[in-house]
């Protein structure tokens, strides 16, 4: 009797100290609860860990997509090559008394997405049956598995048949299904595996689930073979009213990109995630959460705007992890937007937090770009360049992915200057002259020699670059595009201080052409955005750019006339436009302006029921990363005011928006600092 008060007892605290826990993350902003999900108009949230991306779906206890990091074929978008989606693996379904449960007989049907400990809680009532808690992660620990809990209580006497099951999609091939009983010291592990091969046959594509029991006996378990693509794993199991049965279901998915025999290497990850058991997996997942979470944005007086740009960070953290030598894709692990390949969106809009909050990431981010140098180099001999011209849609091969009927492809220059650029701003954060070395000025290099290969000679003292497509890019094939030319300037100068700080002699051109390349103005003072730029409307910031990201334009009346000039101009295009329009205004100490810009940069763009954002107003392709890694610069390098610098990252003069108290900033750089702004 003493032993089972003792339980009683520490059950009721463990749920006392959680329910303490919710309440407090929701006041601090941590949680998003989906109550009226509505399958019509719903665009789920994505469980990620760098590796795996699982997209929520609405209807209960299922994911809508499973996206596999660095895994590509070629099919479907412009012939080119195309991120996989891979076997639905954590799809859980339950029958009660017969009875399939569904979005037609459930009740108080949530979805709640704890940012904090990244997972998606959901939860509902069967009638007057019994509930349900469904609680779905991708492990941080773990990049190649996921963990599903479940826990169902009976409110009348019933009969469960909880069922889990591996679904391949239709663009899987040759598809073969196994069931097994992996026998231990401790009992059985059961393993349900599918194999298939990707569109063209290239890659090998593995899944494996099992069931973890734990507090109970292992129920009798049933193999089920639907058809080719689809087989589950079953039980039934009688409850009596007001008892609780919970239990979970490990998943791993591989393929040939990373593991030589992705079948054999999915087993393991899940045996050895069962015999991990379920409080050590959410153990280490929620500490490796932690670990990312030393970086983070903290708002007062807010909490809508803390929610939504904890959300941005939560989403950017999900979509890659340290160490991988993979970037950021757009549309990240939340779906197969833009071919899963990587454009300047990575280095302009979303390396930059990263770089901020977590260099490790960062690092990552560059070696995608430095295993690719030498394909770059290739890239530019072919149009009869010399350096490295890096593409303008890169995969795992790091040549040309841009369909063809793209002229960004061949034109859309200034992503190879926006890849040098961010290599030194990456030792100007974390002064790591081996790195920069042995990695950054190789590519520094390669990109200055590109830019010198690439200019032309003009009227008396200009260097043009001419025949691009313009960071704008409803302005293709024009001469002396602003952002273009600052960038390859940058680059340029960046490749000489690089050299410097090495002991290297930079090569004179570089900073001759550095000195010729033009930047055009109007009679007015305004930057011309190209040469024969009348006063079009932009599809997204161009000029503006050249004061923030980039250095070029400093003195402030000209950054003054160049953001009333072109900010009327701008048309629907993608959402990171207002975010760097955002930041320029806090740093002219225009607080209500910049609060403006930052709510219109991304409140337009958000998509029920969770506020994940879409590429543009009114889009239906989220979650849109890129504009994500806008929103947190307007932040961070506005709001907050932080600058990267010689010195490293320093504060300068930050203003907050009349609607919030304060701004706290932690975890930044190599030493986690704190700024704060009130």
């Amino acid at each position: 009797m003493r032993k089972l008060f003792a339980t009683l007892f520490v059950l009721l605290f463990i749920f006392f100290i959680s329910s303490q826990s919710y309440a407090q993350d929701k006041k601090s902003g941590w949680l998003i609860k989906a109550g009226h999900i509505n399958p019509a108009n719903y665009f789920g949230v994505t469980l990620g860990n760098g590796m795996i991306g699982l997209v929520s779906s609405a209807n209960p206890m299922t994911v809508k997509d499973v996206v596999l990091n660095g895994a590509y074929d070629n099919y479907g978008r412009g012939r080119t090559s195309n991120i996989l989606k891979g076997f639905s693996f954590a799809n859980m379904s339950l029958v009660v008394d017969g009875q399939n449960v569904s979005m037609n007989n459930v009740s108080n049907y949530t979805q709640t997405m704890d940012m904090r400990h990244a997972v998606l809680i959901e939860h509902f009532d069967i009638g007057h049956k019994a509930s349900v808690t469904y609680k779905l992660r991708a492990l941080r620990e773990l990049p190649f598995t996921s963990l599903i809990q479940m826990t169902i209580t009976a409110h009348k006497d019933i009969t469960i048949t909880p069922s889990n099951a591996i679904e391949a999609p239709p663009i899987l091939k040759d598809v073969h299904n196994y069931y097994s009983q992996i026998t231990h010291s401790h009992g059985e592990i059961p393993l349900l595996t599918s194999v298939a091969k990707s569109p063209t046959g290239k890659l090998t594509v593995a899944a494996s689930c099992s069931y973890i029991f734990e507090g109970m006996k292992q129920p009798h378990l049933i193999h089920q073979e639907w058809d080719q693509n689809r087989h589950l794993i079953q039980f039934t199991k009688k409850l009596k009213k007001g008892q609780t049965i919970t239990f979970s279901v490990v998943g791993s998915e591989t393929s040939s990109a990373q593991f030589s025999d992705p079948r054999n290497e999915a087993e393991r990850l899940s045996i050895f995630a069962s015999l991990e058991g379920t409080n050590r997996l959410i153990q280490r997942h929620n500490e490796a959460w932690a670990n990312l979470w030393k970086g983070d944005i903290k708002i007062t007086g807010n909490i809508k705007d803390q929610r939504d740009v904890r959300f941005s960070l939560y989403n950017l953290y999900s979509f890659i992890r340290a160490g991988t030598a993979y970037s950021l894709s757009p549309m990240g692990l939340s779906g197969l937007g833009y071919n899963g390949h990587v454009f300047w969106d990575a280095e302009v809009w979303m390396y930059p937090s990263m770089l901020i909050l977590h260099p490790e990431i960062a690092k990552s981010m560059l070696d995608y770009r430095y295993k690719r140098l030498e394909a770059a180099k290739e890239n530019a001999l072919s149009l009869g360049y010399k350096g490295a011209m890096f593409p303008w849609e890169s995969d795992n091969t790091g040549q040309e992915a841009t369909p063809v009927w793209a002229l960004s492809g061949p034109f859309e220059h200034h992503i190879t200057a926006d890849i040098g650029v961010a290599f030194w701003n990456y030792y100007l954060v974390t002064h790591d002259k081996k790195y920069l070395k042995e990695k950054g000025y190789p590519v520094l290099k390669a990109v200055a020699n590109f830019w010198i290969s690439r200019v032309q000679k003009g009227k008396i003292g200009h260097d043009n670059i001419d025949n691009v497509v313009a960071a704008d890019e409803w302005a293709e094939n024009v001469n002396n595009d602003a952002f273009t030319n600052g960038a390859a300037i940058t680059a340029l100068e960046d490749a000489v201080k690089a050299a410097n700080v090495l002991g290297e002699t930079p090569d004179p051109k570089w900073s001759e052409v550095a000195h010729h390349i033009p930047i055009d103005h109007f009679d007015n003072g305004v930057v011309k955005e190209f040469d024969s730029y009348h006063g079009e409307p932009i599809k997204q910031a161009d000029v503006n750019l050249l004061a923030y990201p980039l250095h070029i334009v400093n003195d402030k009346t000209t950054i003054q006339k160049d953001l009333e000039y072109y900010e009327p101009k701008i048309g629907n295009g993608p959402a990171m436009s207002y975010s760097v329009l955002s930041t320029l205004y806090s740093r002219l100490g225009n607080n209500n302006k910049s609060y403006q810009l930052f709510e219109k940069g991304f409140v337009p763009n958000k998509k029920p029921p969770f506020g994940v954002l879409a590429e543009s107003a009114g889009g239906t392709n989220p979650y849109f990363a890129t504009g994500a890694g806008g929103m947190l610069q307007a932040v961070l390098a506005g709001f907050g005011g932080l600058h990267i610098t010689e010195q490293g990252i320093i504060q300068k003069n930050g203003i907050l928006p009349k609607e919030w108290k304060s701004l706290t900033i932690t975890g930044v750089g190599l030493n986690n600092k704190t700024f704060t702004v009130k």
